[in-house]
């Protein structure tokens, strides 16, 4: 070896064939494993965020056995990514990125833990890793915490008391013990409301219940705890959003735990892996956090929304039963399937000489993981923050097991190659052992490669038969939302909220055809840090439809100010609902209609009476073909041959004029072409 590391001639043993020699003439380095100094960082584990918003909604509708299936790729330990840490959303009533999630309170005289999938998915977790994280953090909330102020802490006795309440809840009713909660901190840090969080959480005997924050930003969260005593004993993880992989200095001196507690946020193809692969490596390496949780979970959420395709993997078909296991998923099996939280990083961690990373790993009993990552710059790209330039190339390292580990004979190897030259790419392929000679080893690294060394043996790249092919959305799809399904959900098949919530209702009063409808429950402008409609809607369908008859049973509750729609061809959700265009079919209580293009309703297209009030039923019926649209009224022509331009296809979509109290029944879509 030259002075400057370039290996003239190398021998490597290879994992893939012990034992056989191969003449390299690739540059090399030694690298050094060793417990003896002492070691780093307690390690807290991977995790997953459902929520933030609306993110897992359509997994719930899948049909066993494919829903379990999905689970088990996601929670069940050493089968798939085997997470460690589940982070949920506090449902809050508002949009919060791809949808909303119904709040355990809509209103301050009402509490329901049953609304909504969390509580289930929490449930799920559990059932399959006992010893998950669970995380509560509140994205937004009723309007009703905020006291018509769109801020949740003129008044934080009542936020607290309503977090409170949903951590208490998923005690009593679901026996889920929640680990920590975060703060909502999206556009200003309020030491005060942590504080009294912390007192009320200890009041209530919930010292266990841990806080992090501020899940946005190191600062102003870091240098506020450095100089507030009472905030550094009420905070216990300094928790940040898509960090680059780095740390401020400040950050480190607290002493606390450092997390990215929301990452990734990739398109999930194969540099949407590398990009994982990398950050998971070096959030450590770079940052010295313990943890990392991506944003999100799982794709289970309409494709066509913001952020399309950003999970672990993606389950958006649950008409079909197709579902994907991505390549992150396997990616993350490289670290959790043969580490635990509680394991610990080794002080000697780093960057190799010519690219990529290396993390070590030990439960402190003898037992070692390595993970070593050699993603190349442009193979790794997240979607934020802006990745600096770097090279990789391809390397011989040689790992000189130390201290403890010196007796360590042989190693378990479990490797990944992206291969985006002839699309051959390989994730989480068990290899041969690898032998460890002298307490030494040496393996060639290509670049794009991740690779696991370890002393655990029990690693499992599980697998389920094939799901059934991708299909569209059924053509032809009716809902009469009779409540049905077990597990029971408070939300209607494939139905995705975006402004408002929509849940059964059950009409006591009416024992006539509409016993059992969709009710829109949200009365208040929900707290929220994205720009809500000031409509409600919720979409349905294949984004594609173009030519294509709705209708619904409506029953609008607010006698003078009432009004409801149903629409298609809805091109627009998530955080830019407000802008959302289509062809929408209002009917108000004061007797009239009108058809807009455009959900603010101020680019109308026809207008008219139509007889309609407050506490009756109606039939509405929306057609549209080419560029003409029409309707009908319980079965009359109200208007037709509405002449519209844009857009050109979108989905179904129904919702109500305002935050107000209205019905729905027997929906039913027809797809004309």
């Amino acid at each position: 070896m030259t002075g400057d590391g370039w290996l003239i001639l190398s021998i490597v043993n290879t994992p893939a064939w012990p034992g056989l020699m191969l003449i390299s003439l690739y540059p090399g380095e030694d690298y050094d494993l060793d417990d003896k100094t002492g070691l780093g960082r307690s390690f807290d584990g991977i995790g997953g965020i459902s929520g933030g918003g609306a993110t897992s909604r359509l997994l719930v509708n899948y049909v066993e056995p494919y829903r379990s299936q999905i689970l088990d790729y996601l929670f069940k330990p050493k089968f798939g990514a085997s997470l460690q840490i589940l982070k949920v959303e506090i449902g809050g009533d508002a949009q919060t990125t791809d949808g909303t999630e119904p709040s355990h309170m809509h209103y301050e005289d009402d509490d329901n833990y049953f609304r909504g999938y969390e509580w289930w998915l929490m449930r799920e977790a559990k059932k399959r890793n006992p010893n998950i994280t669970l995380i509560g953090l509140p994205w937004a909330f009723p309007g009703w915490v905020g006291n018509g102020e769109n801020w949740p802490y003129s008044f934080p006795d009542i936020t607290a008391s309503y977090v409170l309440s949903w951590i208490l809840g998923a005690k009593k009713y679901h026996d889920l013990d929640i680990d920590y909660v975060g703060i909502w901190n999206e556009r200003s840090f309020n030491s005060k409301y942590i504080k009294l969080l912390r007192y009320t959480l200890d009041k209530s005997g919930l010292e266990r219940v841990k806080i992090i924050a501020s899940d946005n930003l190191w600062e102003p969260i870091t240098s506020v705890v450095i100089a507030d005593k009472e905030l550094q004993d009420a905070v216990e993880i300094l928790g940040v959003h898509y960090p680059g992989t780095s740390t401020l200095p400040v950050a480190l001196k607290t002493g606390k735990k450092l997390w990215s507690s929301e990452d990734y946020s990739t398109f999930n193809d194969n540099v949407g892996g590398g990009c994982w692969a990398r950050i998971l490596n070096q959030n450590y390496v770079n940052g010295k956090m313990t943890a990392t949780i991506s944003w999100n979970l799982v794709s289970s959420y309409y494709e066509d929304l913001p952020f399309g395709r950003e999970g672990l993997m993606t389950a958006k078909e649950p008409w079909s039963g197709n579902y994907v296991v991505e390549s992150p998923i396997w990616i993350t099996a490289h670290t959790t399937q043969f580490t635990e939280p509680g394991w610990t990083y080794l002080q000697t961690v780093g960057h190799f000489t010519h690219g990529g990373s290396y993390v070590a790993l030990t439960d402190e009993r003898g037992n070692l993981t390595i993970i070593t990552e050699t993603m190349t710059h442009d193979h790794s790209v997240c979607i934020r923050p802006p990745l600096p330039s770097y090279d990789v190339s391809t390397q011989n390292a040689t790992f000189h097991l130390k201290g403890t580990f010196a007796s360590i004979s042989e190693l378990q190897v479990w490797h990944s190659k992206f291969d985006f030259k002839t699309n051959k790419t390989v994730l989480f392929q068990n290899l041969k052992p690898i032998k460890v000679t002298e307490g030494s080893f040496s393996i060639e690294l290509d670049v794009d490669e991740v690779y696991t060394f370890t002393t655990v043996r029990n690693g499992q790249r599980g697998s389920y038969p094939d799901p059934p092919p991708s299909a569209p959305f059924p053509k032809s799809y009716k809902d009469d939302f009779d409540v049905s399904g077990n597990p029971y959900f408070s939300e209607a098949p494939n139905f995705a909220d975006q402004t408002g919530v929509f849940e059964y209702f059950t009409n006591r009063t009416d024992p006539g055809p509409h016993v059992s409808t969709l009710r829109q429950v949200v009365t208040q402008r929900p707290v929220t840090w994205v720009a809500d409609a000031d409509q409600t809607i919720s979409v349905i369908g294949d984004y594609q439809w173009r030519d294509l008859r709705v209708s619904c049973d409506i029953y609008m509750e607010s006698v003078h100010t009432g009004g409801v729609f149903i629409a298609v061809r809805v091109n627009k959700g998530g955080g830019v609902v407000r802008s959302t265009r289509g062809v929408f079919f209002w009917v108000y209580a004061d007797g009239t209609y009108k058809v807009t293009n455009d959900l603010n309703g101020m680019t109308v297209l026809a207008e008219g009476l139509s007889g309609t009030r407050a506490c009756v039923w109606y039939t509405l019926t929306l057609t549209v073909e080419g560029n003409y649209a029409s309707a009908d009224l319980n079965g009359y022509p109200l208007w037709k041959n509405a002449v519209l331009w844009e857009p050109q296809h979108g989905w179904a979509a129904i919702g109500t004029s305002s935050f107000e109290l209205a019905q729905f029944d027997n929906f039913a879509i027809e797809a004309l072409a």
